[in-house]
């Protein structure tokens, strides 16, 4: 037997989940798994590009993804537990010491090989980028305990949460520049809810717990559902948090159930592609969940009412599988009704890695992406893996700063 011992979850029964449904979780993973700086003499050692359109970016919020998908990796078989430590320890190293950052907070966008901010980029030092990097790191911290726990430690130490407060106005800098300080405001309600959790529980630079309170909840409707929407209602929103926290199993302070929330923002953006079928070819009941991806003229980020005022999505057609798969734990039917309309009816959509980015059949000619981007692979895989067996979720709840969140926050566990 090795001496890191089994995988933790292998007397698990897993659900019996649809072909499309395994694939793309066996290809999302190969994507971090092979698209990552293996070179153990680099300094940029675990990097994981951002997308594979370019070779030579390396995304914090992708390896963030990665070290959770190493854990699924080795529970599924895919690698061995060894595979995993090396690689997940590796990468902790070159954060610890290698990764550019400024308090603890890592930028954005990394030279694949040196570990530095990519310099073609305008780039910061990021505090949502570094929370999804923590997300990771906190799972592996779990799942592997000793030596791998005790880098995390170091890294989630030194984050100087209190450098991204605005005491003002009681909120979070969404950015950082070295020369004239904090810039924008997570205002409002979006994907940054682990900021809070992770920012109060800090031991070394925490924040008051009041500013969970500093961003607004915005009501909205659309398609008969009633929900609190971010404000250009790009699906990503009501996800990336949930991939890590178990949000079915708590109410925050105020009596808000996230989780639900976010069930009825994938039915409001499901309804809206249907209501929107007549006026694009792409949209449909089974082509849908308007998200952040690659379309015909960049990134974009596409999204479903109801939009905050002054809020104007670009929504031309482009639809990408992540959206709707990055909501299987919320509409696990329609998601998966989706992923098997795409790979029966779109074969330039499927790939080495899965589904690519996103289509567009509102486009002469249609358009299919060339590439796939790591936060779409990570949201599809981690979310597929929470539906079948809940490993990220038990794993990261597990973890006393999560908890030490949760209890300073005031958040109420509920019984299902």
């Amino acid at each position: 037997m090795s001496v890191l011992g089994p995988p933790v979850y292998e007397e698990e029964t897993a659900l019996n989940l649809p072909f499309i449904v395994e694939e793309e979780a066996k290809r999302s993973f190969d994507f971090f798994w092979k698209e990552a700086n293996t070179n153990p003499e680099s300094p940029g050692y675990g990097l994981i590009l951002d997308n594979t359109g370019n070779k030579k970016v390396a995304s914090i919020a992708s390896v963030g993804f990665g070290l959770s998908a190493i854990i699924i990796g080795i529970e599924r078989g895919w690698i061995t537990k060894e595979e995993g430590y090396e690689r997940t320890k590796g990468t902790l190293e070159t954060f610890l010491h290698n990764v550019e950052h400024v308090g603890g907070f890592f930028y954005h966008f990394l030279n694949m090989e040196t570990a530095k901010k990519y310099e073609e980029f305008y780039d910061c030092a990021s505090i949502i980028d570094t929370s999804l990097f923590l997300n990771g790191a906190i799972t592996s911290a779990e799942y592997f305990g000793g030596e791998i726990a005790d880098l995390f430690e170091k890294i989630y130490a030194r984050v100087d949460w209190d450098m991204y407060y605005d005491k003002s106005v009681n909120q979070f800098y969404m950015g950082y520049n070295l020369e004239t300080g904090g810039f924008h405001h997570w205002d409002m309600y979006a994907e940054q809810m682990m900021q809070y959790i992770l920012g109060v529980a800090s031991e070394t630079h925490p924040v008051p717990v009041e500013i969970y309170q500093g961003f607004e909840r915005r009501l909205g409707e659309y398609g008969g559902y009633e929900f609190y929407n971010s404000p250009g209602g790009c699906l990503f929103t009501h996800q990336f948090s949930h991939a890590w926290f178990d949000f079915a199993k708590y109410r925050d302070s105020d009596g808000i159930d996230w989780f639900e929330n976010s069930v009825k923002a994938s039915k409001a953006s499901r309804q809206y592609s249907i209501d929107q079928k007549d006026n694009f070819k792409t949209y449909h009941e089974n082509s849908w969940g308007l998200t952040a991806c690659a379309t015909p003229n960049g990134y974009g980020g596409p999204g479903t009412p109801p939009y905050h005022p002054n809020v104007n999505p670009v929504n031309d057609g482009t639809v990408p599988p992540a959206g709707a798969i990055g909501s299987i734990v919320f509409t696990p039917e329609e998601s998966i009704a989706a992923m098997e309309y795409y790979y029966e009816n779109h074969p330039q959509l499927w790939g080495e890695y899965g589904f690519q980015d996103a289509y567009n059949l509102d486009v002469t000619p249609p358009w299919y992406a060339d590439h796939v981007i790591g936060i779409d692979k990570g949201i599809s895989l981690l979310m597929i893996e929470n539906y079948r067996s809940g490993l990220v979720w038990d794993l990261y709840m597990k973890n006393k700063y999560v908890q030490r969140g949760i209890e300073l926050l005031g958040w109420k566990k509920v019984e299902k």
